[in-house]
């Protein structure tokens, strides 16, 4: 089992620590049991990886720059050894782009020595979650500034050192602005800023990988969790409630308790009086139910949830009052599911009457727990009548998969649905619902492989974080986001992307795709939680085509250890390590 305990460890190119395993697990209990809770941000200062390119001519030039991917200190010195030197010309000017080999939130570090205009020298600074970002103008195929700056002129000081950034980024180009300069470059580093806590869940099995997919999921989302649990690091630095569903999933499966999530669930609570929609979405009110159901049953916080109380009550209400005579929901606001099934109303709708079973059902189960018998009543009453309106997906695998987890339709009817031409048609957030209905109808063989397809398609052409949307059909002639796009290939960051998130505008790091991180834990390690606080555990492992699948999880009392071998008679062989007062139920099939 390849555990691996802390970003910085992540940043040194996640070295398997088969030989200390026994000591990390050992770290991970203590650590598990206090004050992870509460992380303050860490920033961590890297070195670049790789040099992509550079570009001198006409007098300029760019000269030992092999020295920047040497360990820095931060500190200016008048040594002068392991200097690169950019000199620029009358008519040039010198450009270098960087690679520091995982996508990063923060900025960047320069730390110069002499200059020979005696002032300081003006750089142009292009962050880029892909090479082509970096090479775009503002405006161009959808590069922006928004949201986060990432395309700005900094002086640099002689003899010092700047900083500055906060935005999403794995490459920079910086460009020497001032003519007929020339200046000594000690460090360029990246700044990381990020909460330093410990990857206290873990996946490890036979396919390398389905590894690779549920650490880069986990890895997304750690990186989105700063202050608040963020949609996106470089575009999209906003707490989208609906969004944070499949995130809250990936963080309780990967870190346990963490308060940025708390704060966010919180922040849409006070920033949205009721009748109002968290987010301006109708259906982003539903997740904000269904994620506290799920906060809930694995925190077992009953102090916290009581502070939902006075909200949760009337907008179950006002959500039952949006019921017509048919049993259909009527919601108003932005009607909305994922952005690729926007242009298909009848799947919306399809999708919102799941949803609002879905959201009343969780909300029935708050109310019990909450003793606010009255209104869990009026929650099972809603259900009936929407149950009595089954309306038809129009193709959407985003709808059926809705459809199926809710009970509408049956679960092989959703399976059918969601199998149609195979990727195609998925999602980056709603495939974490459609890998969920297709486990319900017990299609794990096609689960597993569409992982593969789908998020390791992302990972095929580069990405080190999963991506705001993905089309399987993108993955024709790509030039890699880690490549200067070549001639006669597709520039896959420039060239796609729609609705909010056109070429490059288009997030490379997205926490609601981290789906899979989730999924493999709770079906093929089948780690589910029966009673609150994980005080009870249903282990019913799915391995699909896999021969074994091991791994932790983090749970209040400590961690949960588990795996699974498939026998030479097909039968499943579970090790169970359980932390004291969670109880097992094992239900270990072949």
């Amino acid at each position: 089992m390849d555990i691996k305990f802390s970003i910085p460890i992540f940043h040194k190119l996640m070295v398997p620590i088969e030989k200390q395993r026994k000591l990390v697990v050992l770290l991970l209990l203590l650590l598990s049991v206090s004050g992870m809770s509460k992380a303050q941000l860490t920033t961590t200062y890297l070195s670049p990886t790789r040099i992509i390119g550079k570009e001198a001519k006409d007098g300029s030039q760019i000269t030992n720059e092999q020295c920047l991917l040497l360990e820095g200190t931060g500190q200016a010195d008048l040594a002068n050894k392991n200097i690169c030197l950019f000199k620029s010309s009358d008519t040039d000017t010198p450009y270098i782009i960087l690679d520091f080999g995982k996508e990063l939130h923060g900025g960047i570090q320069i730390v110069a020595g002499h200059i020979s205009t005696g002032k300081p020298a003006k750089f142009r600074i292009r962050f880029g979650e892909s090479v082509s970002e970096t090479m775009a103008d503002v405006g161009e195929k959808g590069a922006t500034n928004d949201h986060s700056i990432r395309d700005l002129l900094l002086d640099v000081p002689q003899w010092g050192k700047v900083e500055f950034g906060n935005t999403g980024f794995r490459f920079i180009r910086l460009d020497l602005i001032d003519p007929n300069t020339q200046i000594q470059i000690n460090e360029i580093r990246a700044k990381s800023v990020y909460q330093d806590i410990p990857y206290l869940g873990s996946f490890h099995s036979n396919d390398e990988l389905l590894n690779q997919i549920w650490m880069t999921g986990a890895y997304t989302v750690h990186l989105n969790l700063q202050d608040y649990l963020w949609d996106g690091i470089k575009r999209d630095r906003l707490v989208w409630i609906g969004d944070i569903h499949p995130e809250v999933a990936t963080v309780n499966s990967v870190f346990g308790y963490n308060e940025a999530v708390v704060r966010s669930l919180d922040l849409a609570r006070d920033n949205t009086p009721l009748p109002n929609w968290m987010n301006g979405h109708s259906s982003y009110s539903l997740w904000w139910i269904i994620t506290h159901k799920d906060w809930f049953l694995h925190h077992g916080d009953i102090n916290y949830l009581k502070q939902q109380k006075d909200y949760l009550i009337p907008l179950l209400r006002q959500l039952i009052s949006m019921i017509d005579g048919e049993g259909q929901e009527q919601l108003n606001g932005v009607r909305f599911l994922d952005w690729p099934s926007s242009g298909n109303p009848q799947a919306v709708h399809a999708g919102l009457q799941a949803l609002m079973i879905w959201a009343l059902t969780d909300g029935k189960y708050l109310c019990s727990v909450l003793n606010e018998k009255e209104i869990a009543g009026e929650c099972e009453l809603a259900i009936t009548r929407l149950q009595r309106h089954i309306p038809e997906p129009n193709g959407s695998k985003q709808a059926g998969a809705l459809l199926g987890l809710s009970g509408l339709i049956d679960s092989q009817k959703a399976n059918e649905i969601i199998i149609t031409n195979g990727v195609h048609d998925f999602s980056t957030f709603y495939g974490y619902y459609m890998l969920q209905a297709l486990a319900k109808a017990a299609n794990y063989d096609t689960a597993l492989e569409s992982i593969r397809q789908y998020w390791g398609g992302m990972l095929s052409v580069g990405a080190t974080t999963f991506w705001e949307d993905f089309d399987i059909n993108w993955l024709k002639n790509a030039s890699p986001i880690d490549e200067i796009p070549q001639p006669g290939k597709v520039d896959i960051h420039a060239e796609y992307g729609d609705y909010c998130y056109k070429g490059l505008r288009h997030s490379l790091c997205h926490g609601w795709a981290s789906g899979p991180t989730a999924w493999l834990s709770e079906y093929v390690l089948g780690i589910k939680i029966i009673e609150p606080g994980c005080k009870t555990i249903q282990i019913s492992p799915n391995l699909g085509d896999l021969q074994f699948a091991e791994g932790t999880y983090p749970t209040p009392m400590g961690i949960l250890k588990v795996k699974h071998v498939r026998q030479s008679d097909g039968k499943i062989k579970s090790d169970i390590q359980a932390p004291k007062g969670v109880k097992i139920i094992n239900h270990t099939q072949g």
